[in-house]
């Protein structure tokens, strides 16, 4: 029987790659888009992470879709890359609201129907920056640390009732946001990691798609690097 599934940020990149894994594998999979269109073949939903009532109403349509909401991915996020002393307080604000206070909007929704089902995963899409650094980032980072901490915290608060929280940590991914970087400033990127490649889309997914399954059931509390070793002893 198929999962009813919810993917923030699920129109682009990362989260249509998560998105359009877990529907191939049978699940019913609904994603939340802030700007654009939804994309083809997908249960779309308009929704912008910094404000409760927007993931209230996505939740209540993916619910009236496909039936009480079993999985969520937290992956809608925003950067707005600017160093220390440049920037401005909205800029340092707005990533938090989206990156990690989004994360708790989604999170705090989606245990009302998993505490009664007593089952349900919840995977937080991080970064490896979170915990390596990156100089004109602090913002961003401070987001994706954040939810690292809350992540864990919430697997604790919810391990009793069947439900796993884990944390994602994506390396450097080929999406729209990183293609607007210059061949000099990939190059130094890829020049740092291991297996000397960046990412797809579809390695995250993937990862995702396992700490959803049944074979993670005992799988909670866990940062999971996808990064190609970049951030090897972080």
């Amino acid at each position: 029987m198929p999962r009813s599934v919810l993917v923030t940020g699920g129109n682009r990149g990362i989260g249509l790659s998560i998105a359009r894994e877990l529907a191939a594998a049978g699940d019913a999979v609904a994603v939340t888009y802030r700007s654009g269109e939804p994309p083809e073949g997908l249960f779309g939903v308009k929704c912008d992470v910094t404000s409760s009532e927007d993931v209230d109403v996505a939740f209540s349509k993916a619910e009236a879709e496909h039936g009480p909401v079993e999985i969520v991915v937290a992956n809608a996020g925003v950067t707005r890359d600017t160093l220390l002393p440049l920037m401005k307080e909205d800029a340092f604000t707005d990533v938090i609201d989206t990156n990690l206070t989004g994360a708790y909007r989604v999170a705090k929704r989606a245990t009302r129907g998993m505490l009664r089902m007593r089952r349900g995963r919840i995977v937080l899409v991080s970064s490896v920056v979170a915990m390596l650094g990156s100089a004109g980032q602090t913002n961003y980072a401070a987001s994706k640390a954040g939810l690292i901490g809350f992540g864990r915290s919430l697997a604790r608060e919810l391990g009793s009732r069947g439900i796993t929280v884990n944390i994602v940590a994506p390396g450097f991914v080929e999406t729209d946001m990183t293609a607007a970087l210059d061949a000099d400033q990939q190059n130094a990127i890829t020049r740092n990691i291991p297996l000397g490649r960046a990412a797809t889309a579809a390695d995250i997914a993937r990862v995702v798609k396992f700490l959803v399954s049944d074979d993670a059931a005992y799988i909670t509390g866990a940062v999971i690097p996808v990064d190609g070793g970049l951030g090897m002893g972080h």
